[in-house]
C-alpha cells in the first residue's frame, strides 16, 4: 500500500486532526507533507462541509450549508525538487469512499446531493430551483441507489472534484484584481457573481495563528477552478487519470479534496455531485520547466482514466440559445446547456418524477454533456444525454406511454428563508 501520508480521524473534526489542512489558497500555507518524484502515497479526505450534512430525509442542512467554510482540503505536499515553471505529473492510482465500519459520515456507505438556496449558493438552474432539496445515496460496491430518487441505480465514476497546486504572490493578486473587477459590476447580486477573500472562516494549515487574519484577508476561496486545476468538478478525472498542473511555487504544494462517488457532466446543481469523504492515492513527477516547453500556463492538463461505466443506449436532449421567455441569445452555450437540462427535466416528470428529483437526478448519474454547435448564428446547441441503463423501467417514448413510478418520499425540502 502506498504511504499514507495524511490520515484522518472520521470521529473528529477538520481543525481537530493531528495534521491541518486548509479550506482557502496561499502561498504562504505550509506544506504538512513532503513526498518526491517517484514517491506514491495515501491523503485521507474529509467531505466538503466536513459532516455538517447527515443523512436524513430533511434538506434544512442543505438550506443552512456553512458554505464559507468549504472547502475541507488534505495538504499541501511539497513535492521535493519542483520548481517555478515546472509540470508537476500526478498520477491517481486509486481513489474511494472510507470504509463504512468507521462511523456515520458521508462517504462511509452513503454520500448525498444537494440543491442549494437561492440564498445561499444557488446553482445551474436556481432561477427555476431557488428552494434547497437534498437527496442521500447508498453504496453498494461501485453502486449508487437513492430511497429519494427510486427507480435509478447507477455505476460512480469516483472522482476528487478539487486538486491543484499553491499560486505564487503574484497569481493570487491577479485572481483577487480580476474577480474583484467582477463582483463590482453588480455587487449586491443574489448569488454573487464571485466569492471575495473572507478572513473569519478561514482554515490556513500551519500559517501562525497570529497571521491567519493576514493571510486570510489575501487567500482565494477554493469554489472555482483557476490556473492552478482546483475545482474542476470533472467527472472522468478518476482511478488512471494522469494530470499536468502548473507549478508556481517552491514543492508545487499539491492539495485536494472534494470526494465525488458520481457525478453528471456540470455538477448542474452546484452540490450536484454525490459529496463523500474517502481516501485517495497519488504518484507524483516532475517535467522541468514544463511549463514553457508544452505551453501550460494557464490551466491544467489531463488523461482521463478508464475505469467508466460502459453504457451503450442513451436518451439525448437538446437545447438551444433562447430563453424561457423567448428572447433570442447569440450563440450563448451555456443557456442552450440550461435549456438542454430543462427539456430533460420536463421529459422525466412524466414517468413520475418531481422535477426537484430529476434536477438531481442529472446532477448526481454519470450523464454526458456536449457543445453539440458553436457556429449555426443565433443558436448554440447543447446536448445531454442520459444512459438509459440506469433506470429500472424503459424511459425510452413508446405508443404505450410512460411508465409511471412510485415517487416514493421524494427529495427532501426546506423552506426558504
Amino acid at each position: 500500500m502506498p504511504e499514507h501520508v495524511f490520515k484522518l480521524d472520521s470521529s473528529k473534526k477538520f481543525t481537530e486532526q493531528e495534521k491541518l489542512g486548509h479550506n482557502r489558497w496561499h502561498p504562504e500555507i505550509p506544506p504538512v507533507a513532503t513526498v518526491k518524484p517517484g514517491d506514491s502515497f495515501r491523503v485521507d479526505c474529509r467531505e466538503w462541509f466536513d459532516g455538517a450534512i447527515v443523512n436524513d430525509d430533511s434538506a434544512q442542512d442543505i438550506l443552512d450549508a456553512p458554505l464559507l467554510t468549504v472547502h475541507t482540503l488534505s495538504g499541501p505536499f511539497r513535492v521535493e525538487g519542483a520548481q517555478p515553471g515546472d509540470l508537476l505529473v500526478v498520477d491517481i492510482l486509486d481513489v474511494g469512499p472510507i470504509p463504512q465500519e468507521e462511523g456515520p459520515l458521508a462517504g462511509q456507505g452513503w454520500g448525498y446531493t444537494g440543491i442549494f438556496s437561492r440564498n445561499n449558493g444557488g446553482g445551474f438552474l436556481t432561477e427555476q430551483f431557488p428552494d434547497a432539496y437534498k437527496a442521500v445515496w447508498d453504496f453498494a460496491g461501485q453502486t449508487a441507489t437513492s430511497r429519494h430518487v427510486p427507480g435509478v441505480s447507477f455505476t460512480g465514476i469516483i472522482h476528487p472534484g478539487l486538486m491543484g497546486t499553491a499560486p505564487s504572490a503574484d497569481l493570487l493578486a491577479t485572481w483577487n484584481n480580476r474577480e474583484g473587477a467582477l463582483i463590482a459590476t453588480d455587487p449586491d447580486r443574489v448569488p454573487p457573481l464571485a466569492l471575495p477573500p473572507e478572513a473569519e472562516h478561514a482554515i490556513l494549515g500551519g500559517v501562525p495563528k497570529d497571521e491567519w487574519g493576514r493571510v486570510g484577508s489575501e487567500a482565494a476561496r477554493t469554489a472555482p477552478p483557476r490556473e492552478n486545476g482546483g475545482n474542476q468538478d470533472i467527472k472522468n478525472f478518476t482511478k488512471g487519470s494522469r494530470v499536468f498542473y502548473p507549478v508556481f511555487v517552491d514543492g508545487a504544494n499539491l492539495s485536494m479534496g472534494d470526494l465525488h462517488f458520481s457525478q453528471g457532466d456540470g455538477e448542474i446543481t452546484f452540490c450536484g455531485a454525490i459529496e463523500m469523504g474517502g481516501f485517495i492515492d497519488l504518484r507524483v513527477d516532475i517535467i522541468k520547466g514544463g511549463m514553457e516547453t508544452y505551453g501550460v500556463s494557464e490551466n491544467a492538463i489531463f488523461m482521463p482514466g478508464n475505469v467508466e461505466p460502459n453504457y451503450s443506449h442513451w436518451l439525448a436532449f437538446s437545447g438551444t440559445s433562447v430563453t424561457l421567455d423567448g428572447e433570442q441569445r447569440y450563440l450563448d452555450s451555456h443557456l442552450s446547456y440550461q435549456r438542454a437540462c430543462l427539456h430533460a427535466i420536463d421529459y422525466l416528470t412524466k414517468f413520475g418524477y418531481s422535477p426537484e428529483q430529476a434536477y438531481l437526478l442529472l446532477g448526481a448519474a454519470p450523464i454526458e454533456g456536449r457543445l453539440s454547435g458553436v457556429v449555426d448564428i443565433p443558436n448554440s446547441c447543447s446536448t445531454v444525454y442520459l444512459p438509459v441503463e440506469i433506470f429500472d423501467f424503459d424511459p425510452r417514448p413508446s405508443s404505450a406511454g410512460p411508465f409511471q413510478i412510485d415517487p416514493g418520499i421524494g427529495a427532501p425540502v426546506a423552506a426558504n428563508k
